[in-house]
Order: structure tokens, then C-alpha cells, then sequence
């Protein structure tokens, strides 16, 4: 009987198992280990040289073979092959040396095929063949993304240099499609997006161009240069206005921070911002309309202006003007009378001087001093709508600012009165008093049998809080001095004896 030989790991399998896990273990420390440590670089290769180790699909891969030397001498005679007419061979050539470098993971060498390929098809004017191997390349298996960007960006350099616009929109659109969802090729499809934009816009597709660019998150790309996307997002407000979106351009405006434009080099942005703002608002709030013009003067560029800057500062005073009543207005109107800009346009520091002081105005006095001035610019020009809907809201605020002068002086008024003090009709005088107490302006009761019109001051939130804290006390003391006179009777009549029964 001949005896055969057992190790432990095959008597008992338990071991085995452990030892295999074991081996798997340590393989497993080693290929992190080698992926860890930093490996010497010669100090005469290029960067794109010393980067040995590239990134698939969130994967590790390390080079397995470097065709740099072999890239160095097929890509030229490749190119000169497809100068010679043998377009094809040309690109058979470059398409194996792509699978090549692909599966060996040679990051840098493949995106020097990559490169290549689209510039033979440039080279030799080969558009549909250029569209057709961005496309396939792109999706080849394992592609790199070092390569891919490459390409993607070597391709971008040719859009301006087509034969014909059809060719463009065609090379924008395969670019713009193997670029999507990419992020890193972000910044290439955002440019890329902005041409398609500025050729549909070119054509009268506004509403084209503004959903184009809509789509663009531009505030996410990390990539992207900080400039850059102002840019990009300012462009997205333009269109956005110029199809009447202002809901869609108002949600845009506040991607951007004020901040930003706080660097003395972005002030070329900061005045498009504004203007864009201005176009924004100026139909819509008066008051932010008129802060966006003090901030255009408060910019370094406009300082240098003299001219300029009194112009955008009397917008700033008349906008504020234009504006309803209420505190946010007031506080703009102190803000402005103290700007020392204002001492170079008396005329407009006097008319802002009117509307600050408690004094009556006449509407008619104030169109014959200052019309003559006010009809100069172009948001009181008559034949806009905008310059009628200006004149009609001047009238307004002056005739709010008299009733509210008058409620100063006056408890009661007739309103017969009244309205000779307005220059208005009677009605009309009720018109302005109903709209103001609406808004919360005034405090206002009519007695309309007598014709008399009763102001009352408005109380401050502190003095109704006050009134309400007195009230409860005095309610309190009430409710105290009761329950004493309930006790005091209640006491009484336990301490006095009882009634004696009436005789029969």
C-alpha cells in the first residue's frame, strides 16, 4: 500500500480557505500600494509624458506601454500620406494606433491620435467625415477622458473656419451632442452653446437663441473662469429680455453676487449687469431702478465721466422721485440729498428739495419751471408709453405729497376745501384719499352727508403695543376689584344671622 503525502491546508480546508484570502489580501495591499506611491519623473519629459496613470470610468489604470516613440513617427507620415491623396490608408493607420494606446491605457499618446485624426479631416476639408469619427471615437470603449477633451477641444478651434454656415451649425451640433452630460467638457459645450446662440439670434430665432442658452447651469461649473461665467450668465438675462421673459431674468439675476463686482477689472460686466437690471426694473419698481442708477455712479469708470455721471445720478433722483411713498423711498431721497455729486445739478437737488419739504406744490408751476428740463430726457418723452406712464406717476406723487401735507396740518377738512387746495374735482379728491388709505399711507374717515374729512395719526407699532398693555391692566384691575366686592358680600352674609320667620 503505497502512502500519499497530505499537507495540512488539503486535511483540513478551513486553512485553505484562509490562507487564499490571505494571498488576496496582500495582492490586493500591493496594487493599492503601487497605485499610492509616487513614481520618479524625468526631468526632461513633458508633463503630458510624466503622466503615466490615467482615470476610466472613475478606474485606476496604469500605462502598460509607451507609444510616444512610435506616435512621433506614424502620426507624420500619416498626415503626409493624407497630402498625397491616400486619405483613407491614412486614417486606417491612425485608427489602429488608437486601439493601441487605448488598451494600453497611454493616456497622452492616445489623445495625440485623437488630435491628429480630426486634423487630417480639416486638412483635407473631409467635414462629414470629421462629424462621423468625433462621433464614433467618442464612444469607443474605455475612451479616455484626457483624449476625448483633447479632441473636443481641438474640434472647437475649427468651428469658425468652416466653408459655410451649414457645415458650422452641423459641426456644432455633433460637438454640442458628444459633449452632453459630460463634465469634463463642460466649459467646451457652454462655448459652443453660445455660438448656436449668436448664429439663431443672427437669424431673428430670439426665443431660439434664449432657450439654447437656458439650458446651460452655467453657476455649477467649477472649471469655468469666474469671468467667464458672468458673461455667459449676462448673456442669458439679454436674451431672456429680449423675448419679454422677466420673471425667467430676474430668477437669473440673482446667480450673480454684487460682490464680484467690487474688482476694479470687472467693472465693464458691472455696467452691463446694471444696464440689463435697469431694462428690468424700470417699468416694474422705480425705486430699485433708481438705486441701480446710483450704483452705475458709484462705479470707478463713471467717476472719470463728469457728463455721464450727472446723467445717470438725475435718473437716480428722478426715478426716486417716481416712486411710491414709503419708507425704503424716504430713506433714498435723504441718501441722495446727501450725495455731494448733486451740488453739480442744482435743479435737480432743488426739485428733490420740494418733495422732502412739508410745503403745498402746484403741478402746473412745476411743468412750467421744470418741464422745459424734464422733457430733455427720454423717460418723460411723451410719444412712449413709458415717458406717458413718467408724467402720469409725477402727477401722482406730487398730488399724494400735498394730502399728505395737508393731513399734517389739518384734523378736519371740508372736502370742498380740500380739493381747491389739489386743484383737483371732488371726485377725484376721493379717488386719491381711497388709493392712499389702501396702501396704508393714511388714517382716514369721511363723514360724506357733512362733506368733512377726518385725518387721524397713525399710530406707531410701539404705541398701539403701549395701548394694548394699558387696556389689559386697567382690565385686570376691574377683574380684582370685583372678586373683592364678590367676597366682601359673601363674608357678610355669613357673619349676619338669619331672618326670623314671619308669624302666621
Amino acid at each position: 500500500m503505497q502512502l500519499r503525502k497530505i499537507s495540512s491546508a488539503q486535511r483540513y480546508p478551513e486553512c485553505q480557505l484562509a490562507q487564499r484570502q490571505t494571498a488576496r489580501h496582500d495582492d490586493t495591499s500591493d496594487t493599492i500600494r503601487a497605485a499610492a506611491e509616487p513614481k520618479l519623473i524625468l526631468e526632461s519629459a513633458t508633463m503630458d509624458q510624466q503622466m503615466d496613470i490615467s482615470s476610466y470610468e472613475g478606474r485606476i489604470v496604469k500605462m502598460e506601454v509607451d507609444y510616444s516613440t512610435i506616435c512621433d513617427e506614424k502620426i507624420p507620415s500619416s498626415k503626409e500620406m493624407a497630402k498625397a491623396g491616400k486619405f483613407n490608408e491614412a486614417l486606417e493607420v491612425l485608427l489602429q494606433l488608437e486601439k493601441q494606446t487605448r488598451v494600453a491605457a497611454d493616456m497622452v499618446s492616445c489623445s495625440r491620435v485623437l488630435v491628429a485624426i480630426v486634423q487630417i479631416c480639416f486638412e483635407t476639408n473631409n467635414w462629414n467625415y470629421m462629424n462621423e469619427y468625433i462621433t464614433i471615437l467618442v464612444k469607443r470603449r474605455s475612451q479616455s477622458k484626457h483624449a476625448v477633451t483633447k479632441m473636443v477641444q481641438e474640434c472647437c478651434t475649427y468651428v469658425d473656419k468652416t466653408p459655410d454656415k451649414e457645415t458650422k451649425l452641423k459641426l456644432i451640433d455633433t460637438l454640442r451632442t458628444v459633449t452632453e452630460g459630460k463634465i469634463y467638457v463642460e466649459v467646451e459645450r457652454a462655448r459652443l452653446t453660445k455660438m448656436l446662440a449668436d448664429i439663431k439670434e443672427a437669424d431673428g430665432d430670439v426665443t431660439g437663441a434664449a432657450s439654447a442658452m437656458e439650458e446651460l447651469q452655467v453657476e455649477t461649473y467649477g472649471s469655468m473662469d469666474k469671468r467667464e461665467k458672468v458673461e455667459l450668465i449676462l448673456e442669458q438675462m439679454r436674451l431672456c429680455l429680449a423675448k419679454q421673459d422677466f420673471v425667467r431674468t430676474q430668477i437669473i439675476a440673482k446667480k450673480i453676487s454684487i460682490k464680484f463686482f467690487n474688482d476694479p477689472e470687472q467693472q465693464d460686466l458691472k455696467l452691463k449687469y446694471y444696464d440689463l437690471m435697469i431694462r428690468l426694473d424700470q417699468d416694474s419698481s422705480f425705486i430699485k431702478t433708481s438705486r441701480h442708477y446710483l450704483a452705475v455712479v458709484d462705479s470707478e469708470s463713471i467717476a472719470k465721466e463728469t457728463e455721464r455721471r450727472q446723467k445717470m445720478l438725475t435718473y437716480a433722483v428722478l426715478y426716486c422721485i417716481l416712486s411710491p411713498y414709503d419708507n425704503e423711498q424716504v430713506d433714498m431721497m435723504h441718501n441722495l440729498s446727501k450725495n455731494k455729486l448733486l451740488e453739480e445739478l442744482p435743479v435737480y437737488k432743488e426739485l428733490l428739495r420740494l418733495f422732502m419739504c412739508k410745503e403745498l406744490i402746484n403741478f402746473d408751476a412745476l411743468c412750467t419751471v421744470y418741464g422745459a428740463e424734464l422733457n430733455t430726457f427720454d423717460i418723460f418723452n411723451q410719444e412712449t408709453t413709458h415717458g406717458k406712464k413718467c408724467w402720469a406717476e409725477l402727477k401722482n406723487r406730487l398730488i399724494e405729497h400735498n394730502v399728505r401735507i395737508i393731513s399734517n396740518y389739518y384734523t378736519s377738512i371740508n372736502l370742498k376745501r380740500m380739493a381747491e387746495l389739489l386743484d383737483l374735482s371732488e371726485a377725484e379728491c376721493e379717488e386719491y384719499l381711497s388709493r392712499m388709505v389702501n396702501s396704508g399711507t393714511l388714517t382716514v374717515k369721511t363723514d360724506r352727508p357733512a362733506g368733512i374729512i377726518h385725518f387721524s395719526t397713525k399710530k406707531a407699532a410701539s404705541e398701539i403695543l403701549n395701548d394694548w398693555a394699558f387696556g389689559l391692566n386697567e382690565l385686570m384691575n376691574l377683574v380684582n376689584k370685583t372678586c373683592h366686592l364678590i367676597n366682601k358680600e359673601e363674608c357678610i352674609n355669613q357673619v349676619m344671622p338669619a331672618t326670623p320667620a314671619a308669624s302666621s
